[in-house]
């Protein structure tokens, strides 16, 4: 293994990311060191407003979510 490398649990290993850029980084590596752990994160909000970047950057457009309720993110591996 490498600097940018660790081992994940089913043996396997996983290449670090240095610096997630996107959303979509985001939501792979998030996806990637939940699945198979039978993980759930729960948040609750109550008139929470967050402004959404459309990208990395000081010029980057927002777009304003409103949340009021529990957000859960659950995985698990698919049945074979």
């Amino acid at each position: 293994m490498d600097d940018h490398q660790r081992p994940k649990a089913d043996g396997g290993v996983e290449t670090a990311i240095d610096e997630t850029r996107t959303w979509p980084e985001l939501a792979i590596g998030l996806y990637e060191r939940l699945t198979g752990r039978g993980a759930e994160i729960s948040y609750e909000f109550e008139e929470m407003e967050v402004d959404v970047p459309s990208k990395v950057g000081g010029d980057a457009e927002h777009a304003r979510w409103r949340l009021d309720g529990t957000l859960r993110i659950q995985t698990r591996e698919p049945d074979d």
